[in-house]
Protein backbone atom coordinates (compact mmCIF):
# COMPACT_ATOMS: atom_id res chain seq x y z
CA UNK A 1 0.00 0.00 0.00
CA UNK A 2 3.13 2.57 0.63
CA UNK A 3 4.56 1.92 -2.86
CA UNK A 4 1.41 2.66 -4.74
CA UNK A 5 0.96 6.01 -2.30
CA UNK A 6 4.25 7.06 -2.88
CA UNK A 7 4.13 7.68 -6.38
CA UNK A 8 1.37 10.26 -5.97
CA UNK A 9 2.76 12.03 -2.51
CA UNK A 10 6.03 12.60 -4.76
CA UNK A 11 4.02 14.44 -7.42
CA UNK A 12 2.14 16.97 -5.24
CA UNK A 13 3.03 20.57 -5.68
CA UNK A 14 6.13 21.74 -4.03
CA UNK A 15 8.07 18.89 -5.63
CA UNK A 16 10.61 19.40 -8.27
CA UNK A 17 11.91 16.53 -10.52
CA UNK A 18 15.34 15.86 -8.13
CA UNK A 19 12.93 15.34 -5.00
CA UNK A 20 11.62 12.32 -6.69
CA UNK A 21 14.91 10.60 -5.94
CA UNK A 22 15.43 9.45 -2.36
CA UNK A 23 16.33 12.04 0.05
CA UNK A 24 19.48 11.82 1.90
CA UNK A 25 22.39 13.97 2.33
CA UNK A 26 24.36 12.37 0.05
CA UNK A 27 21.43 12.56 -2.90
CA UNK A 28 21.75 16.38 -2.55
CA UNK A 29 25.61 16.46 -2.70
CA UNK A 30 25.72 14.46 -5.65
CA UNK A 31 22.85 16.95 -7.25
CA UNK A 32 24.81 19.96 -6.25
CA UNK A 33 28.34 18.69 -7.87
CA UNK A 34 26.25 16.85 -10.83
CA UNK A 35 24.74 20.57 -11.39
CA UNK A 36 27.56 22.51 -11.04
CA UNK A 37 29.60 20.17 -13.50
CA UNK A 38 26.52 20.00 -15.64
CA UNK A 39 26.83 23.68 -16.41
CA UNK A 40 30.38 23.90 -16.55
CA UNK A 41 30.13 20.98 -19.38
CA UNK A 42 27.66 22.84 -21.01
CA UNK A 43 29.65 26.32 -20.82
CA UNK A 44 32.40 24.47 -23.21
CA UNK A 45 29.58 24.87 -25.90
CA UNK A 46 30.45 28.45 -26.88
CA UNK A 47 30.92 30.64 -30.02
CA UNK A 48 32.47 33.55 -29.62
CA UNK A 49 30.05 36.67 -31.21
CA UNK A 50 32.11 39.39 -33.13
CA UNK A 51 32.30 42.65 -31.28
CA UNK A 52 31.06 41.28 -27.92
CA UNK A 53 33.47 40.01 -25.12
CA UNK A 54 30.92 37.61 -23.53
CA UNK A 55 30.19 33.88 -26.33
CA UNK A 56 26.69 32.14 -26.66
CA UNK A 57 27.31 29.09 -24.64
CA UNK A 58 25.00 26.44 -22.79
CA UNK A 59 25.91 27.28 -19.33
CA UNK A 60 23.00 29.78 -19.40
CA UNK A 61 20.38 27.06 -20.17
CA UNK A 62 22.31 24.07 -18.00
CA UNK A 63 21.76 27.18 -15.30
CA UNK A 64 18.17 27.53 -15.45
CA UNK A 65 17.63 23.70 -15.86
CA UNK A 66 19.52 22.94 -12.90
CA UNK A 67 17.60 25.42 -10.76
CA UNK A 68 14.26 24.45 -12.05
CA UNK A 69 15.13 20.73 -11.49
CA UNK A 70 16.54 20.88 -8.33
CA UNK A 71 14.94 23.65 -7.05
CA UNK A 72 15.64 27.22 -5.15
CA UNK A 73 18.06 25.96 -2.45
CA UNK A 74 20.11 23.30 -4.39
CA UNK A 75 20.16 25.40 -7.83
CA UNK A 76 21.80 27.87 -5.71
CA UNK A 77 24.40 26.19 -4.24
CA UNK A 78 25.25 24.39 -7.33
CA UNK A 79 26.00 27.79 -9.39
CA UNK A 80 27.63 29.03 -6.35
CA UNK A 81 30.13 26.08 -6.71
CA UNK A 82 30.63 26.50 -10.37
CA UNK A 83 31.15 30.01 -9.73
CA UNK A 84 33.70 29.47 -6.67
CA UNK A 85 35.20 26.78 -8.83
CA UNK A 86 35.70 28.95 -11.50
CA UNK A 87 36.91 31.67 -9.55
CA UNK A 88 39.99 29.23 -7.86
CA UNK A 89 40.84 28.28 -11.68
CA UNK A 90 38.56 25.24 -12.52
CA UNK A 91 38.93 26.10 -16.54
CA UNK A 92 35.22 25.77 -16.79
CA UNK A 93 33.52 28.72 -17.52
CA UNK A 94 32.72 29.62 -21.22
CA UNK A 95 35.69 28.95 -24.02
CA UNK A 96 37.66 26.78 -21.10
CA UNK A 97 38.17 30.34 -18.69
CA UNK A 98 38.26 30.60 -15.27
CA UNK A 99 38.53 33.57 -12.83
CA UNK A 100 37.18 36.83 -12.03
CA UNK A 101 38.49 39.36 -13.93
CA UNK A 102 36.43 39.17 -16.85
CA UNK A 103 34.05 41.60 -18.13
CA UNK A 104 31.07 38.05 -18.31
CA UNK A 105 31.70 37.33 -14.91
CA UNK A 106 28.21 39.28 -14.37
CA UNK A 107 26.18 36.52 -15.72
CA UNK A 108 27.89 33.94 -13.91
CA UNK A 109 26.68 35.94 -10.64
CA UNK A 110 23.53 36.32 -11.95
CA UNK A 111 22.59 32.52 -12.96
CA UNK A 112 23.07 31.93 -8.88
CA UNK A 113 20.08 34.43 -8.52
CA UNK A 114 18.10 33.08 -11.90
CA UNK A 115 18.90 29.68 -10.58
CA UNK A 116 17.23 30.15 -7.22
CA UNK A 117 14.10 31.62 -8.55
CA UNK A 118 13.10 29.53 -11.34
CA UNK A 119 13.96 26.79 -8.92
CA UNK A 120 11.34 28.37 -6.60
CA UNK A 121 8.89 28.83 -9.23
CA UNK A 122 9.61 24.99 -10.09
CA UNK A 123 8.14 24.25 -6.40
CA UNK A 124 5.26 25.59 -7.48
CA UNK A 125 4.35 23.95 -10.67
CA UNK A 126 6.02 26.26 -13.50
CA UNK A 127 7.92 23.38 -14.85
CA UNK A 128 4.68 21.51 -15.34
CA UNK A 129 2.95 23.01 -17.84
CA UNK A 130 5.06 24.69 -21.45
CA UNK A 131 3.48 27.84 -21.09
CA UNK A 132 4.51 28.19 -17.57
CA UNK A 133 8.17 26.54 -17.97
CA UNK A 134 8.49 29.43 -20.79
CA UNK A 135 7.55 31.93 -17.90
CA UNK A 136 9.92 30.75 -16.10
CA UNK A 137 12.90 30.33 -18.12
CA UNK A 138 11.83 34.00 -19.40
CA UNK A 139 12.16 35.20 -16.13
CA UNK A 140 15.34 33.70 -15.00
CA UNK A 141 17.09 34.73 -18.51
CA UNK A 142 15.83 38.50 -17.46
CA UNK A 143 17.44 38.39 -13.93
CA UNK A 144 20.63 36.81 -15.41
CA UNK A 145 20.95 40.06 -18.26
CA UNK A 146 19.76 42.32 -15.62
CA UNK A 147 22.99 41.06 -13.15
CA UNK A 148 25.17 40.59 -16.58
CA UNK A 149 24.70 43.67 -18.46
CA UNK A 150 25.41 46.01 -15.99
CA UNK A 151 28.63 44.40 -14.63
CA UNK A 152 29.73 44.00 -18.43
CA UNK A 153 29.34 47.87 -18.88
CA UNK A 154 31.51 48.38 -15.51
CA UNK A 155 33.80 46.30 -16.45
CA UNK A 156 34.28 47.62 -19.60
CA UNK A 157 34.01 50.78 -19.49
CA UNK A 158 30.78 50.95 -21.89
CA UNK A 159 27.78 52.93 -21.76
CA UNK A 160 24.83 50.57 -20.47
CA UNK A 161 23.58 51.00 -24.57
CA UNK A 162 26.47 49.67 -25.75
CA UNK A 163 26.62 46.56 -23.11
CA UNK A 164 23.05 46.02 -23.57
CA UNK A 165 23.68 45.57 -27.58
CA UNK A 166 27.27 43.61 -27.11
CA UNK A 167 25.81 41.61 -23.83
CA UNK A 168 21.76 41.09 -24.62
CA UNK A 169 20.60 42.04 -27.60
CA UNK A 170 22.74 39.17 -30.28
CA UNK A 171 21.35 36.63 -26.86
CA UNK A 172 17.75 36.81 -27.56
CA UNK A 173 16.82 34.45 -30.49
CA UNK A 174 19.48 31.74 -28.94
CA UNK A 175 17.40 32.37 -25.20
CA UNK A 176 14.16 32.14 -27.13
CA UNK A 177 15.25 28.64 -28.72
CA UNK A 178 16.56 27.35 -25.43
CA UNK A 179 13.23 28.51 -24.00
CA UNK A 180 11.75 26.24 -26.65
CA UNK A 181 13.61 23.15 -25.60
CA UNK A 182 12.60 23.73 -21.64
CA UNK A 183 9.18 24.07 -22.79
CA UNK A 184 9.37 20.48 -24.24
CA UNK A 185 11.86 19.05 -21.57
CA UNK A 186 10.76 19.41 -18.56
CA UNK A 187 6.88 19.03 -18.79
CA UNK A 188 7.02 15.95 -20.80
CA UNK A 189 9.87 14.87 -18.03
CA UNK A 190 6.54 15.36 -15.58
CA UNK A 191 4.89 13.08 -18.11
CA UNK A 192 6.97 10.57 -18.13
CA UNK A 193 7.04 10.36 -14.22
CA UNK A 194 3.43 10.77 -13.70
CA UNK A 195 3.31 7.15 -15.87
CA UNK A 196 5.58 5.92 -14.35
CA UNK A 197 4.05 6.53 -10.80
Amino acid sequence: MSTAAAPVRSLRAGTVLADLLPASRARDIALVVGGAALTGLAAQISVPVPGSPVPVSGQTFAALLVGTALGARRGFLALAAYAVAGMAGVPWFAQATSGYGMPSFGYILGMMLAATVVGALARRGADRSALRTAGAMALGSAIIYAVGVPYLALATGMTFGQAVAAGLTPFLIGDALKAALAMGALPAAWKLVGRKG
